[in-house]
């Protein structure tokens, strides 16, 4: 937990940088692949996801060092060769564990909100789930645990597998020449983020193409088939912690509302979008029929509301900085009361990015949360020794917040003549 948060403070700043250049690069060209609404999204997602790892609220069902324990068949150092087994593995353990969260009904759940966005570029790479709560599948680590891989190289190189993945959301790249025959590439990528029927649930691989190859899951980018991206039951919001629970929801209703038992033990285990017969017509749910006629989510809103929220983005940024350089010295259970307040934030930003009328009381919770917090703690988190003014600034946001989220929510929102972002 510590490891991990202090790797991401160094990682953040790093991606945040690369999505501003192909953001400026995009715009140069005049081929702006990032609005900038969609970004601030995006961001927000990776943000509670971020949080998500570094609270530890995840369990595996089966560890690997428990694992390793018990069918190692050989010991080995921690050499190159070590950890060149290691990257194979986990990528072979990425790639089913990728493919059956497109194939499975329930466990596209925690998989839905990457493909959310109905854009493809750097950020929605950070797009990830705060869903999954369980890992079932480090059973597919198997063959580094019989060759007896230390668990110790395993947690390295999951990360490092994890961030290896950021590059290639991207449309700013072609083809890659013989690199498409070894690795994924954008190409490939645009490919599985599609929802044209020729590309649907197609190149699940996270490093190297040939799992896809070898599996019959791969599909080339075609020139004459324009990728399309989102998903086929848009979500229809910028709000990452509702897509995170959508189809969990819409299973949910459909077992409750079925007739028989079949029915209702059976839709989380069948392919993703089956529902019972008759559930379509019965109980409808928009759908894209058409992908090169919808309309991409892009709620009215005046520039003043685009620029707010991506200052309330940065603001945010910091109070996660804090939060992961600090984990430690915070401690428990008081890291949980801090991930509750940075939940909150993203909520309450992303419903008034959504236009929202009741934004503000979102807002409101936050402000009494944050405040609280302040009162009940006298400091923020050990801010109050290194900044001295610190309690009355961050007291002073919590009101300003407030009344702009207000502001925003009982007047802008009330206006017929919203400008388009």
């Amino acid at each position: 937990m510590e490891e991990y948060g202090k790797i991401l403070v160094i990682a953040m700043p790093a991606f945040l940088l690369l999505i501003i250049i192909e953001k400026a690069y995009g715009y140069f060209k005049g081929n702006d692949t990032a609005p900038l609404m969609d970004t601030v999204s995006s961001l927000s997602s990776g943000i509670t996801n971020a949080v998500k790892d570094v609270l530890g609220v995840s369990v595996s069902i089966l560890t690997y060092e428990w694992m390793e324990s018990k069918v190692a068949i050989f010991t080995i150092e921690n050499t190159i060769l070590t950890y060149i087994i290691a990257f194979f593995v986990i990528d072979f353990y990425g790639y089913w564990t990728h493919r059956w969260s497109h194939q499975i009904n329930i466990f596209w759940n925690k998989h839905a909100i990457h493909h959310s966005s109905e854009e493809f570029n750097l950020a929605c790479a950070l797009r990830q789930s705060i869903s999954s709560f369980v890992n079932l599948f480090t059973f597919l680590l198997l063959p580094a645990a019989f060759l007896g891989v230390p668990a110790k190289v395993i947690a390295i190189v999951l990360p490092l597998h994890l961030f290896l993945q950021f590059w290639y959301h991207t449309k700013h790249i072609g083809k890659m020449g013989i690199l498409e025959k070894i690795i994924v590439t954008p190409s490939h990528h645009r490919v599985h983020h599609a929802i044209n029927k020729e590309y649907l649930d197609k190149n699940h691989g996270q490093i190297f193409i040939f799992w896809d190859k070898w599996f019959g899951t791969f599909q080339e980018e075609l020139k004459e088939v324009p990728a399309v991206f989102g998903i086929t039951r848009p979500a229809q919001t910028w709000n990452p912690i509702k897509i995170n629970f959508q189809h969990l929801w819409l299973l949910i209703q459909d077992a409750w509302r079925a007739e028989n038992w079949k029915d209702k033990l059976r839709i989380w285990f069948m392919p993703t979008g089956w529902r019972p017969q008759g559930f379509e017509e019965k109980y409808p749910v928009y759908k894209i029929e058409d992908v090169y006629a919808f309309k991409k989510y892009q709620p009215n809103h005046s520039s003043l509301l685009t620029y707010y929220s991506i200052i309330q983005l940065f603001v945010t940024l910091g109070f996660v900085s804090l939060l992961f350089a600090n984990v430690v010295s915070i401690g428990l259970p008081t890291i949980f009361i801090y991930g509750l307040f940075v939940f909150v934030t993203i909520y309450s930003l992303t419903e008034l990015m959504d236009t929202n009328p009741n934004a503000y009381f979102f807002e409101l919770f936050r402000a009494f949360l944050g405040i609280g917090i302040l009162y009940f703690y006298g400091d923020w988190f050990g801010l109050n020794e290194q900044f001295l003014v610190g309690n009355y600034i961050l007291g002073m946001y919590f009101i300003v917040s407030f009344m702009i989220s207000y502001y925003f929510s009982n007047y802008e929102f009330h206006t017929p003549t919203y400008l388009r972002s």
